[in-house]
């Protein structure tokens, strides 16, 4: 099954859930996309794919400049994941592909 597509994300940060469409468009063993929500899009950088694992990083600009690294398993149309805020510590990230 392809991991393509638009999954509809809550992100559980200190600043509460945050809504948001995480794009994913595979290319071999990378992937290339964004996370968009209400604070702004993030575009994907370093993404890589491994079985149904992807793994990148994101500059986060609001509220504060910061580096974000972040993994996630894709499971039929649900995904899961978790992303490093680094002294912030980890946020869970969960999704679903829109139809």
């Amino acid at each position: 099954m392809s991991l393509d597509g638009n999954y509809e994300c809550v992100t559980k940060s200190p600043m509460g859930d945050q809504k948001s469409v995480f794009t994913v468009k595979v290319d071999g063993g990378t992937f290339t996309g964004q996370n968009a929500g209400a604070m702004g899009s993030l575009d994907v950088e370093n993404g890589t794919v491994d079985g149904n694992t992807l793994r990148w990083t994101m500059q986060m600009k609001i509220p504060m400049p910061m580096a974000l690294t972040a993994e996630a398993t894709i499971d039929g149309d649900t995904l899961t994941g978790t992303i490093n805020a680094g002294a912030f510590g980890s946020m869970g990230m969960t999704g679903t592909r829109q139809a």
